[in-house]
């Protein structure tokens, strides 16, 4: 679910925002409304924090639901692991911050994975997704996974097409999402969008069903919420930092081949 979006053993103890002073800032989404440049296939495994890849988002809220501001300082590269971190830090503007990466290019059909593991927390959500919309000039499209963290034994799947959502679905996770890293892939063809956990067909689109049609940035983010009780659970304010770990993410281009192992791509068929 995204609304007004201005652009979206390891081990987990992080220097948050150790990448910041290196890394180029998006600025708010209105200076994005040029045409955004298409991205090639890359595995990005976070051994760096790769700048030609990834820009953060930082110092502003997606919208008045939103209880938490992007900050910089919540995401951090570390052991092979980039952080995503929640946190109870009182701004300008929210009481909370929060942390989000989004893609320096737009990517079309092909395969989109993602390696993460979540805390848990009632009123946030863990998101691995695609996203285009009218602060680039184009209309709302949106390929989704979404662990809603009050209830981490499964993740909820949808799509926007001009803003409307169609084929939401929530399937379960073969282990809760804090117990350890669980690879969430999309297929995303002129047919329609599978999507698969660890490799598994979890959900496809209807045949009759409208598809995104515009090419769209990747995002990973962790975030808040009071305004969604019926969808996210009512807002507990956490006990200490909540953390969405990500070990890697990927895009396959269609009829590309594997990449890397562990790719669903490599699978057979």
């Amino acid at each position: 679910m995204t609304q007004q979006r201005c652009n979206h053993s390891k081990q987990t103890t992080r220097c948050i925002g150790q990448i910041a002073i290196c890394a180029m800032l998006l600025v708010p989404a209105p200076l994005f409304a040029q045409e955004l440049p298409k991205g090639a296939s890359f595995f990005d495994d976070f051994e760096t924090f790769d700048e030609s890849l990834w820009g953060l988002s930082d110092g502003w809220v997606n919208g008045d639901w939103q209880n938490c501001m992007w900050s910089k300082d919540n995401v951090a590269v570390d052991d092979g692991l980039l952080a995503l971190r929640f946190a109870k830090e009182a701004n300008d503007k929210r009481d909370y911050t929060c942390g989000e990466i989004q893609s320096r290019h737009v990517y079309g059909y092909g395969t989109y994975e993602a390696r993460f593991r979540t805390s848990t927390g009632s009123g946030l959500n863990a998101a691995f997704f695609t996203y285009i919309g009218p602060h680039h000039g184009k209309p709302h499209d949106e390929i989704d996974f979404e662990v809603l963290t009050r209830d981490t034994t499964a993740v909820s799947l949808n799509t926007y097409v001009g803003g409307e959502p169609n084929n939401g679905k929530r399937v379960p996770l073969p282990q809760p999402a804090e117990d350890g890293f669980i690879t969430y892939s999309f297929v995303w063809d002129p047919d329609g969008i599978r999507w698969y956990v660890d490799g598994v067909l979890m959900h496809e689109t209807a045949e009759s069903s409208p598809l995104p049609a515009n090419d769209q940035k990747i995002y990973a983010s962790l975030w808040g919420s009071e305004s969604f009780p019926n969808w996210m659970g009512n807002f507990v304010e956490p006990d200490a930092e909540v953390l969405m770990d990500i070990d890697w993410i990927a895009f396959t281009a269609l009829d590309e081949g594997c990449q890397f192992p562990g790719s669903l791509v490599c699978q057979d068929g």
